[in-house]
């Protein structure tokens, strides 16, 4: 009696973790699934715009990628590089380059008094040097996929929108690293752009990512979270965005790419960061932010449980997890083509058990107060 009431328990939450994990393939993942970029805008209507690059000890990689974002196809725009304090070459390139682009323009941090953690003071002196409302954010680290990156960002706005979320990819190489990488930053763009589509946008990332400057000015800008070093994107776009003022753009020419990092430390260490700002969510966010990764795992340890003690009813625990991976290939499998990472569509179910030991390994981030530095 007392083994059957166990084992009915387990499968009814097993049930219970399956019927919330299909929500947000249905209700979330879906939407990006099915999403069709709307037309583009004409000319005569593209905004001027202001594109912001923060840069510390970035020489080499400024000499690399800025030539790319100066040789945008676009009526109307500036470049914006803030040096912040950088010890290379980076302040004689960018003096150097100035002097034969006139579309680039120099600022720095110096040796200011420090009002904010991290890249969050040196991008508030682009946005204040910045002569156009709307600003475009990258890194010095990163190259637009292609002259008409900027173009097809700015397309965004033609309904009415106030942010536009892109998507920062990294290269495709070989190797394991560089696969789990680029997953994973996939997963998380899937993520966050389906959940802008459902109307609770909650990040951006900024590598790519744009916004009207008011926005940022009436908001005042990093003030609530000034003392974090992380955050200056995705903190931001948690408090400022809303269901109207946001949309997204993920046709490929909008894309950016980033070399990705070389050894599993680094990998660890840049998620581990990237992920010490979620606690500071809106708490609605970190509600649906939160059930999926619990319900994830709750469905495959009650799914193994239930079929490893030869459940009465294993056959709908197997059924219920073989629909669930269809979907999942689906769905997912249809954002990844958009994103061009169509390559990774056969790592779907393979990742998907392996997310589980990756809930754990970077919990702590997510949940016990961290310190970083930018550099």
């Amino acid at each position: 009696m007392g083994d059957s009431i166990i084992l009915d328990s387990i499968f009814y939450l097993f049930c219970g973790a399956a019927a919330v994990q299909l929500f947000y393939i249905l209700f979330f993942y879906l939407r990006l699934a099915r999403y069709q970029q709307k037309s583009v805008m004409q000319d005569h209507a593209l905004p001027p715009v202001s594109i912001i690059i923060c840069a510390r000890n970035e020489d080499s990689n400024l000499k690399k990628n800025l030539p790319r974002i100066l040789s945008q196809d676009y009526p109307e725009f500036e470049v914006i590089v803030v040096d912040d304090n950088s010890e290379d070459s980076t302040t004689e390139y960018l003096f150097f380059l100035s002097q034969k682009e006139p579309r680039l323009k120099r600022t720095s941090t110096r040796n200011s008094n420090r009002m904010m953690a991290g890249k969050k003071f040196p991008l508030t002196l682009g946005l204040k040097a910045a002569s156009h409302e709307i600003v475009l954010l990258t890194d010095a680290d990163c190259y637009p996929a292609s002259d008409k990156w900027l173009r097809e960002m700015m397309n965004g706005y033609g309904s009415g929108a106030e942010i536009v979320l892109g998507y920062g990819a990294y290269e495709k190489q070989t190797g394991r690293l560089n696969r789990r990488i680029r997953y994973e930053t996939v997963s998380s763009a899937i993520n966050y752009l389906s959940f802008a589509l459902a109307g609770l946008p909650y990040m951006g990332v900024g590598r790519n990512l744009s916004y009207k400057k008011h926005l940022f000015f009436n908001s005042n800008g990093f003030f609530d979270h000034r003392h974090l070093p992380s955050g200056d994107d995705d903190l931001f776009i948690n408090m400022v965005a809303r269901k109207k003022n946001t949309a997204i753009i993920i046709n490929n020419d909008a894309f950016t790419y980033s070399e990705p990092k070389e050894t599993w430390d680094d990998w660890r260490e840049q998620k581990t960061r990237h992920l010490s700002t979620a606690r500071y969510y809106r708490f609605k966010h970190k509600f649906w932010l939160g059930l999926q990764p619990i319900t994830h795992i709750l469905f495959w340890l009650s799914g193994i449980a239930s079929l490893s003690l030869l459940y009465p009813w294993w056959y709908i625990v197997a059924g219920t997890i073989i629909l669930r991976w269809l979907l999942l290939r689906y769905t997912l499998g249809k954002s990844m083509q958009k994103l061009d990472e169509k390559d990774l569509k056969a790592y779907i179910e393979w990742y998907d058990i392996l997310q589980i030991f990756y809930y754990f390994r970077f919990a702590k981030a997510a949940l016990v107060k961290t310190k970083y530095r930018w550099d």
